[in-house]
């Protein structure tokens, strides 16, 4: 399924549906954002298939906090958090308006936090990195979710069972991240190593037996988990995801790759 070829069968023989579908993108390096690729290449084709949304929320793995907040600007920034890439990533814009009314109703279905407005943040690269190719004309709304790093699992998983309305309402909610994202582990050589695919594919297996306990106590796997999740900031968008997932959603997987070794690139559509 990693050709463009298959990939577009695949978009194909999507259903079509009133309620907004659910995303995990294994978003990868910034690059990935301009540079003329298979994920690239998916995410624009994604662009054509799916029915487009009344707007976006995002929930990614570059938004850490100490508390939960939502971005309720009518124009939120971009912001350029890497560094050591070529200038023409820096000059990337995505001037996509904001949704503040939706973030207010974010607010008000979330029970189990309070949910703080931000009017600083804006949109990171692991929003508009696959947005830039998916939306070029950025005139959907957009708005972030942040993760707050020092909550357990289970309040990122059971926070996100409270966003479900939104996808009745047109909102197409996307985990941003990457099921395995080891940095210090990466090499150039093309070829996986075991521990992450075999992390890769039990997490893969769970998704389709919606196992959603084996992906919230990950831990449980062991060594390889350790391995393959050392941080969980681009594990834990991977839980608003899948708590999006209803038993009768069909679920489609794409960019099943691992690059430089150890960067899971894994995605997944959940539509009706």
């Amino acid at each position: 399924m990693n050709t463009l070829k298959s990939f577009k069968k695949v978009m194909d023989d999507l259903p079509s549906a009133d309620i907004a579908p659910a995303l995990f993108i294994g978003h990868g390096s910034p690059m990935n954002a301009i540079e003329q690729n298979e994920y690239n290449r998916s995410w624009a084709e994604l662009g054509t298939k799916l029915p487009k949304p009344k707007a976006i929320l995002t929930i990614s793995a570059h938004w850490l906090t100490r508390d939960t907040c939502v971005t309720a600007m009518e124009r939120p920034k971009t912001i350029h958090d890497f560094g050591g890439f070529p200038q023409a990533l820096f000059d990337q814009q995505y001037p996509a308006p904001g949704a503040p009314d939706f973030a207010a109703l974010t607010q008000k279905l979330v029970t189990t936090t309070n949910i703080r407005s931000d009017l600083e943040w804006g949109l990171d690269h692991g929003t508009w990195s696959f947005l830039l190719p998916m939306y070029p004309q950025a005139d959907i709304p957009v708005y972030q979710l942040s993760l707050d790093y020092y909550k357990p699992m289970r309040y990122h998983y059971e926070l996100a069972l409270e966003l479900r309305e939104l996808r009745k309402k047109g909102v197409m909610i996307v985990g941003s991240g990457n099921i395995v994202h080891n940095l210090r582990m990466m090499n150039f050589s093309g070829k996986p190593y075991d521990w992450a695919t075999e992390f890769d594919e039990k997490i893969k297996s769970y998704l389709q037996n919606q196992n959603h306990e084996g992906i919230i106590q990950y831990d449980q796997l062991g060594e390889v988990a350790k391995l393959a999740v050392p941080t969980h900031d681009h594990y834990l968008p991977l839980l608003y995801a899948i708590a999006q997932q209803d038993k009768d959603e069909s679920l489609t997987f794409f960019n099943e790759k691992t690059e430089m070794g150890s960067v899971s690139m894994r995605s997944f559509i959940l539509s009706r």
